[in-house]
């Protein structure tokens, strides 16, 4: 019954309940049937790697033995969770630790929100003495760990309506963000289907070097990627502004040439620009623009 699956949601969702028999709203025949059916379980923490600002970054192990990362990132104002979609990638972005190991498989729905309630159980406070839901740690989440979002797009839009869901985690639209390298027909396509902040992978003022940096160019181009950025953002009834991404790679993409380039092309785009300090990984050719570099590059823009 409708009103039935709203209360396990909510013990669930809300309160990171993951025994039956806790639910104690619900008649003592439906534990049982639920206990005998049904399990909540998240994936296995294979390691936290916890930061002294609070941030942790975890391995995570799935059910067939393949491994995920969840970065959470505590800041003044926000909570950010930042969550995979798939098991390995395979759009070969030249710069990105994961385009290394491959795509393996497209993560379940069920896979993909676990990382959210894995991480509001285990940094949320207890649930209170009354019985009301904790305060979740998680106030932002980004899809934007491993994988390409939009070509797992049916498991991802069912774990984002989760997180919109004010019977489950309850976030704001401007809270969930979609991270994307520029499917453009999945762009298109998402527009239609729910309304979500969209950050793009951009790393390029032009084709030649986007081509490079990020193979899924040579077959959706700069141009057409920015033109499915104006549609997204034309309806009302969606974000103003489009969120770049950038990341600064030291002689490659960090020049004010290049800088004067990408001002050029996002004029007419509502939007701002993330300047992201490259991380290096082992045999990676590329380096970490400098601080000047990358203060310079700000300043322009």
């Amino acid at each position: 019954k409708p009103f039935r699956a709203v209360q396990v949601m909510k013990w669930i969702h809300q309160h990171g309940v993951s025994d039956f028999a806790a639910m104690t709203d619900l008649s003592r025949a439906l534990r049982q049937r639920l206990g005998e059916h049904a399990e909540v379980r998240a994936p296995e923490v294979v390691l936290d790697q916890a930061g002294s600002d609070g941030t942790h970054k975890w391995l995570l192990r799935l059910e067939d033995g393949n491994c995920i990362e969840t970065v959470f990132i505590p800041e003044r104002d926000r909570a950010t969770l930042c969550i995979s979609s798939q098991v390995g990638c395979a759009l070969d972005c030249t710069f990105c630790s994961t385009a290394r190991q491959g795509f393996n498989r497209n993560l379940t729905s069920a896979e993909i929100i676990g990382q959210l309630w894995l991480a509001n159980r285990r940094l949320a406070p207890p649930r209170a003495p009354d019985g009301k839901a904790p305060q979740r740690a998680v106030s932002n989440v980004v899809l934007m760990g491993m994988g390409e979002p939009l070509l797992n797009f049916d498991a991802v839009v069912d774990a984002m309506r989760l997180m919109l869901d004010d019977n489950a985690y309850g976030l704001s639209k401007r809270r969930v963000t979609l991270s994307t390298s520029g499917i453009v027909p999945a762009m298109d396509r998402l527009k239609e289907t729910l309304d979500v902040a969209l950050a793009v992978s951009l790393h390029a003022p032009n084709d030649a070097l986007r081509d490079q940096l990020v193979p899924i160019n040579r077959k959706y181009p700069i141009a057409e990627l920015l033109g499915a950025c104006r549609r997204y953002v034309r309806e009302e009834r969606h974000h103003q502004r489009i969120t770049f991404e950038y990341v600064m790679l030291d002689g490659v993409n960090d020049t004010p040439a290049h800088a004067r380039e990408l001002i050029r092309l996002l004029r007419d785009v509502p939007c701002k620009v993330n300047l992201i300090p490259f991380n290096p990984f082992p045999e990676t050719r590329y380096r970490r623009s400098s601080e000047a570099a990358l203060r310079r590059f700000q300043d322009m823009l």
